[in-house]
């Protein structure tokens, strides 16, 4: 994501310039938390299986090559603001044979020219400030009929990281995904509220209800944290 953007959080061309597995694996939740119950959501929602999908905030771009595995057919596209990570993705696809292309995007901004059955963004919107301009431009990228699936941090949360971010040693150990020198920086919008959601606030944005994807897909397991950073998708 941008300097001008994200200098308040993280240089993410600088985080993945040269990143091993175990960053690449800490810097993907997406693969371990939130990959099932997307696809079991896609397989109910859409029995014919999307179009179009896209991932915005990629990062390794796990799910869209997970999706693209399950759809062949289907036009799956990663979105990051790194390009450092767009080239790696862009590597892997061509050595697996893959279609699934990568492409730069910057929210809060997003304007792909083109519309997609359903467009993820999970595991990013914490480290956009001016969040309401980010749902309002992934919900435009969304087809009549389409689907918006969002993973955000709400004020439990904020309780829970700024717990953390005042004693990160006596909750991050060397286990942790995250690293205690700079938890509180990194998820300082976060812990200063400034970019908190809720369904309410989800509702005034976008016009519609959100509802929990694991209403849908309740074959999946929601993760330890659901009630602090809710996954959700919301119909257009």
């Amino acid at each position: 994501m941008s300097e001008e953007k994200y200098s308040d959080t993280i240089d993410w061309d600088e985080y993945w310039d040269g990143a091993d597995e175990e960053v690449r694996e800490d810097t993907g939740p997406s693969a371990i938390l939130a990959l099932e119950p997307c696809v079991e959501f896609i397989e109910t929602m859409l029995p014919d299986g999307p179009d179009a999908y896209a991932d915005v905030g990629c990062g390794p771009g796990d799910l869209a090559f997970e999706v693209s595995t399950h759809y062949p057919d289907a036009t799956v596209v990663g979105y990051d603001s790194a390009v450092a990570v767009l080239e790696e993705n862009r590597e892997r696809a061509r050595e697996v044979d893959s279609d699934v292309t990568f492409e730069q995007a910057v929210l809060p901004e997003f304007d792909p020219d083109r519309q997609f059955d359903i467009v993820s963004c999970l595991f990013t919107l914490g480290y956009v400030a001016d969040i309401e301009r980010a749902l309002e431009t992934l919900y435009e990228a969304v087809k009549p009929g389409g689907y918006l699936i969002v993973h955000y941090y709400n004020r439990f949360a904020q309780a829970h990281y700024s717990s953390i971010a005042e004693s990160p040693d006596e909750y991050l150990d060397e286990d942790s995904a995250w690293n205690p020198e700079t938890f509180a920086d990194r998820f300082e919008l976060v812990v200063e509220g400034e970019n908190l959601l809720s369904y309410e606030r989800i509702h005034d944005v976008l016009g519609t209800w959100p509802q929990s994807l694991f209403s849908v897909a309740d074959d999946a397991e929601p993760y330890p944290a659901h009630r602090y950073e809710p996954l959700v998708y919301v119909p257009k």
